[in-house]
């Protein structure tokens, strides 16, 4: 199994720096994220042992549970999916970064459980580009709003922006939604609090991450393509 996910994950990697070098970049700007959500803790630590140390769930209890299976791993967790705010601190306690941050009541909560862990919270901003009813995430309207708050949570750190591709599926329109997190990133980056540094774009999965990466993305989140063949 093991050499078939490195045979994938180079793959990918191919891919990436194909991508980044369309677009003027290098590889080394752009991150993977393995989205290990439908697979279990023995396939995940052999993703893990075939070169892949991100790792990102979408729901909190897989990440927990997989993050004290496999403790004593240097695994970079990174929570990808919705988080509500009765799962704030053992997500905290055990996560690199917290890519979903839809709300102010979700940050206030991390924020919390930082100051009770004595750690500062990484964290990226979910914006809804789309503007589905359906997605979660902050209008583009509520940015400027909620990066002047930050600066009142002390154990927030936040890092980015993040955004999830509209239902629509396809990559034009794919492309127009993470161009427009770009064009948000631009505007803010020089406009913020002290704790905030948006240095990365979290967008694109396993069907549009190319796309993703030549509207700017740093961090990229793909899951069905590492696992295929296996």
């Amino acid at each position: 199994m093991i050499e078939k996910l490195k045979a994938n994950l180079n793959s990918i990697h191919q891919r990436i720096e194909m991508a980044a070098s369309k677009s003027g970049r290098t590889a080394a700007e752009i991150k993977l994220v393995g989205v290990t959500k439908y697979v279990d803790a023995e396939t995940t630590q052999n993703l893990f042992e075939a070169g892949c140390a991100d790792l990102g769930e979408s729901r909190p209890q897989v990440l927990w549970d997989k993050s004290a299976a496999l403790t004593g791993m240097p695994i970079r967790w990174h929570m990808i999916g919705h988080l509500q705010r009765n799962k704030v601190k053992r997500t905290v306690d055990c996560c690199e970064l917290i890519h979903s941050v839809d709300s102010e009541r979700l940050m206030l909560a991390i924020d919390q459980a930082g100051q009770a862990l004595q750690k500062t919270a990484h964290v990226l901003i979910e914006i809804n580009v789309s503007g589905e009813t359906a997605k979660h995430g902050f209008n583009e309207s509520e940015v400027e709003v909620i990066l002047a708050k930050v600066e009142s949570f002390k154990h927030i750190q936040v890092d980015g922006l993040m955004c999830m591709a509209g239902l629509r599926g396809d990559l034009n329109s794919a492309r127009q939604e993470f161009a427009a997190l770009k064009e948000i990133q631009m505007k803010f980056q020089s406009d913020v609090a002290s704790n905030v540094n948006l240095k990365h774009l979290s967008m694109g999965m396993s069907g549009d991450f190319e796309t993703a990466i030549e509207e700017g993305a740093t961090l990229v989140r793909v899951g069905s393509l590492l696992f295929e063949g296996l």
